[in-house]
């Protein structure tokens, strides 16, 4: 039978995971989560925020790609949809 003691050593180690898993992990599973939801949700007309800071609106979607306008010139723009940091406003979807 092991000694009991010899198990004890292992028991800061074995906590500091469970709280490196609670702490680190579940978060960060929970973002990616969210993050998924927002791309897959991206309609058109929406505002968004790219990774680089800049702001505009979807005028196109496409597979992995979204077509953005932005700037007083209305420039255009092709972004991966990975490439998006954030939805600045999300357009309503008008039922009839």
């Amino acid at each position: 039978m092991p000694n009991l003691a010899s198990l004890g050593g292992f028991l800061p180690l074995i906590g500091m995971l469970i709280v490196f898993y609670l702490f680190l992990i579940i978060p960060e599973n929970k973002r990616k989560k969210k993050y998924n939801e927002m791309i897959n949700n991206l309609r058109v007309n929406d505002e968004i925020i790219t990774r680089g800071g800049i702001i505009g609106k979807i005028v196109n979607i496409q597979d992995d790609f979204v077509i953005v306008e932005s700037g007083p010139d209305k420039g255009r723009f092709k972004l991966s949809k990975q490439g998006i940091s954030n939805l600045v406003t999300k357009t309503e979807e008008t039922e009839k």
